[in-house]
C-alpha cells in the first residue's frame, strides 16, 4: 500500500464493510498491481463473517424480523459498528441502542429488549464459574440479624427489566410448542445452572429485589424495594429460583 499509513488503514476499514465504496486507489495485490477484484472478494468474505456472527448471536431477532430484513439491518450494523475485539463471541453488544434509534423498525418495539436478551444470554455462557452457597447458610443466621444481611449473586447473573412480555416472545421462538406471547410485562432473569443459561420470567418486584442485591444492598433494602413496587411481595418463589440454581454464593452478616 502507498500513501499515508493512518489515511491508508481509515480508507482500508472504511471501504471494507461498506461493498458500495470504490476499491481504495493506494491498496495493490502481492504483484504491487492495483488489488481491484482481489479486494472486492475479501470485503465480501469479511461481511458475510460478520453477518454470520451475528446470526448465531441474535436467533430471535433473526426469527422475527426473517432472513432478508435481518441481513440488511446486520450490514447497516456492521458498517457503524465494525468490531472491536477478536473475539466475535462479543461481537453485536452496540445492537439493542442501534435497534432504539432504527427507524424502519421503530413499530416493532419489543426489539431492543430482544436483543438484550440475546446478549445477556451469551454474556452468561461465558461467565465466570462459581461456588453455590450451602442453602444451610440461612439458618446459621440469627432472624434478627438477616434483614441486614447481604447476598452475592453468582456472575452467570443477568436481569433485563422489559414492559414486554419478553419471556413469552423468547420462548414462542425458541422452544416448540409455545403458546403465543400473553400481553403482559415481563422482565427476564438468566441463570446458568450448569452449562446452559436459562431465561425465567419474574416480576417487576423480583427485578427491584435483585437490582438492589446486586448493588450491595442489604437483605432488608431489598425487601423493601420489591415492596414499593408490590405492597405484598413474597420473597420465597424468588429465593427459591436463585437457590435451585446455584446463583447465590454467599451470605454476610455485620460484625
Amino acid at each position: 500500500m502507498t500513501g499515508h499509513p493512518s489515511t491508508t488503514l481509515s480508507t482500508f476499514r472504511s471501504a471494507l464493510l461498506d461493498g458500495a465504496a470504490p476499491v481504495p486507489d493506494n491498496v495493490q495485490d502481492g504483484a504491487g498491481a492495483p488489488a481491484g477484484r482481489r479486494y472486492d472478494v475479501y470485503r465480501n468474505n469479511v461481511s458475510v463473517a460478520l453477518r454470520d456472527a451475528l446470526r448465531a448471536s441474535f436467533p430471535v431477532l433473526v426469527k422475527l424480523i426473517g432472513d432478508q430484513n435481518f441481513d440488511m439491518l446486520a450490514g447497516l450494523f456492521l458498517r457503524s459498528h465494525p468490531p472491536s475485539s477478536p473475539l466475535m463471541m462479543f461481537y453485536g453488544g452496540q445492537m439493542p441502542d442501534f435497534l432504539d434509534g432504527f427507524a424502519p423498525l421503530a413499530h416493532i418495539g419489543y426489539l431492543p429488549d430482544v436483543a438484550r436478551l440475546e446478549i445477556a444470554i451469551r454474556e452468561s455462557y461465558h461467565a465466570a464459574d462459581s461456588t453455590a452457597m450451602n442453602p444451610g447458610r440461612f439458618a446459621e443466621v440469627p432472624a434478627e440479624a438477616l434483614n441486614d444481611a447481604t447476598l452475592l449473586l453468582a456472575p452467570h447473573l443477568r436481569v433485563i427489566p422489559s414492559e414486554w412480555p419478553l419471556h413469552d416472545i423468547w420462548r414462542f421462538n425458541m422452544v416448540s410448542g409455545a403458546e403465543k406471547p400473553r400481553n403482559i410485562a415481563q422482565s427476564v432473569l438468566i441463570l446458568r445452572r450448569e452449562f446452559d443459561p436459562e431465561p425465567h420470567a419474574i416480576t417487576a418486584a423480583d427485578t427491584a429485589w435483585l437490582s438492589i442485591t446486586a448493588k450491595g444492598g442489604s437483605m432488608g433494602d431489598a425487601q423493601d424495594a420489591a415492596a414499593a413496587v408490590s405492597p405484598d411481595y413474597d420473597l420465597g418463589p424468588l429465593l427459591t429460583l436463585l437457590i435451585q440454581n446455584n446463583a447465590l454464593t454467599d451470605l454476610t452478616t455485620k460484625d
